[in-house]
This record gives C-alpha cells, sequence and structure tokens, in this order.
C-alpha cells in the first residue's frame, strides 16, 4: 500500500485543555513561561499515539505578534524553550512551525511582502538547525504564500506550504482566491503542499485541485464549528470559537481515511485534533496495510 507520514495534532488547543487556564492571545506560548515541560508532555502523547512528526509549538512566536504583551522581549527565549521542548519529545522528525504574521485568517492585515519576507526569514533561520523541516502553516492567501516561501526557503531547510481553505467552498483560500493559483507559485520552492486549519468538509475539494500537481500533499482540519466574526478581531482568543462534538476520533478518521483515498500520503490534525484522534488514524492505517513514513 502507501507510505504515509502522519503528522502530529493540535497543540495550542491541548495545552488549554490540560492547563486549565484562561486562553489569551498568546495562549500556547503562554505556557511555556506558566507551565514548563507541558509541551514536551503533549509532544510525546502524540509521538506515543503514532505521529511520526512533532511540529514545534512556534506558531505564534512572532515579534509583531509579542509587541504590546509581557513578552514582548523574549522572542529568542522562546523559541529557545519551544525547540528544547520539542526535543525532549524524543519525536521521530521536527517541524518547525511557522504560522501566519501579525494575525490567523486575516490575509487583509498580512504585511507587505518587503515586510514580510525578511521576519519570516529570521524565524526559519531559527528554527533550521534544530528541525529537519519547516511547516508554513495557515497561509491564507497568495500574497501570504510568495512571502513565506521565500523567507523560510532561505534557511536551507524543506519547506511544506499549508494553506487554509473557506470552510463553505474548498476551492478558494480564505482571501477569496482560488487554490489553484497556489499551485505554480509552490512549484519549485516547497517540498510538500497541504490543507490546515480548516473544516474537514471543505478538504476534499481542495486535495483534488492538489493533486493537479507534482508535489505530495495532504491535510490536516481543526474541529471549530466555524471562525466566527468575533475571532477576526484584534487579538481573539479560542473563547470565540466553538468546539464540534461531533468530530470524534472515530469521524476524524473517517475524513482522513478519505483524503488518503485522494491520493493524500501527509495527514493529520489541528486545532482540537487530539492524540486519541491521531491513535485511530494510526490504527486505521495499519489496519488498511499502509506503512508509517518514519526517518
Amino acid at each position: 500500500m502507501t507510505q504515509i507520514t502522519l503528522l502530529d495534532g493540535g497543540m495550542g488547543q491541548e495545552l488549554i485543555h490540560r492547563a486549565g487556564d484562561r486562553p489569551t492571545p498568546l495562549w500556547s506560548t503562554q505556557v511555556m513561561i506558566d507551565h514548563p515541560g507541558m509541551v514536551a508532555e503533549v509532544h510525546r502523547d502524540f509521538t506515543a499515539a503514532g505521529a511520526t512528526i512533532a511540529t514545534t509549538n512556534t506558531y505564534a512566536i512572532h515579534r509583531d505578534r509579542l509587541v504590546g504583551t509581557d513578552m514582548d522581549d523574549q522572542f529568542n527565549t522562546l523559541i529557545d524553550r519551544a525547540l528544547t521542548e520539542a526535543r525532549d519529545s524524543n519525536a521521530p522528525r521536527l517541524a518547525g512551525a511557522i504560522g501566519p504574521l501579525v494575525a490567523s485568517y486575516r490575509p487583509d492585515l498580512h504585511p507587505d511582502p518587503d515586510t514580510a519576507i525578511p521576519l519570516y526569514a529570521e524565524v526559519a533561520g531559527l528554527l533550521a538547525p534544530t528541525c529537519d523541516l519547516l511547516i508554513c502553516e495557515t497561509v491564507a492567501s497568495l500574497d501570504h504564500a510568495r512571502s513565506v516561501l521565500v523567507g523560510a526557503s532561505q534557511a536551507g531547510k524543506p519547506v511544506w506550504l499549508a494553506l487554509t481553505v473557506d470552510d463553505r467552498d474548498g476551492t478558494k483560500l480564505r482571501s477569496g482566491e482560488p487554490v489553484q493559483d497556489i499551485l505554480p507559485i509552490a512549484s519549485g520552492k516547497a517540498a510538500a503542499i497541504l490543507i490546515n486549519c480548516s473544516a474537514p468538509e471543505a478538504i476534499p475539494a481542495a486535495l483534488a485541485i492538489l493533486s493537479q500537481g507534482a508535489l505530495p500533499f495532504g491535510a490536516y482540519a481543526n474541529g471549530f464549528q466555524r471562525i466566527t466574526e468575533e475571532f477576526l478581531q484584534t487579538r481573539p482568543t479560542v473563547a470565540d470559537l466553538q468546539v464540534r462534538h461531533d468530530l470524534t476520533p472515530a469521524t476524524y478518521a473517517d475524513h482522513v481515511m478519505a483524503w488518503i483515498d485522494a491520493g493524500a500520503t501527509i495527514v493529520g490534525g489541528c486545532c482540537e485534533v487530539g492524540p486519541a484522534h491521531i491513535a485511530e488514524i494510526a490504527r486505521r492505517l495499519i489496519a488498511a496495510g499502509h506503512t508509517l513514513a518514519k526517518p
């Protein structure tokens, strides 16, 4: 059968559930200060569930996101902490996460290329010595894709591009631009192209488009009911989002196996997808005769 790369699940939401703290705009970052070791614990649990890659807890660590917070002078320290906790997990491979500048799901706020590219390159350069690859997550527009690919590719590690699509129409990025237009942008710069942090029901339409390109492709969905208007305001928190209670490990694994049937070779989970979901996916993959890709 097929060799499948199994990513981990959603770090930020898992940390909130375990810490029991009130969400803040930098909830997953603050946890490393308030609860040292918890990130490594989550990494280990995902690895024990079957994930073959641990994604570093660096999604929200950007200089612009730290401005005006108590952590605005701790950029390098926070990256170092995240990398240390990832190394402590003993995961087979590490993927350095690079989230969007400014805010998630807001392509209208994304900086111009002259501003964005050096910022992405700085983060990539700090992650690359420890990580096996870089994964640029929740890319919501063509401009965002261009900038993050140029910046991340300067670090000399394979770069995976993960797009977020419209929850009602998977043929469109959250910017409204066609997913189809990503293919020439990713060609020659990305080593794989994925769909992330989108409703699982929107992903098949996006994968049908990605399958037309030459790159390995896959997906990892979120477990939110929808991205609310409140969440799209300044400095949102996950308190503005509602969890889908119907997305059980078995139900989510059904979606994932359908993506694999459509040609996906890289799968996992995003927000609200926990170790139990990853364990069920691993079980289904093995039962179907697939093998889990390891270094």
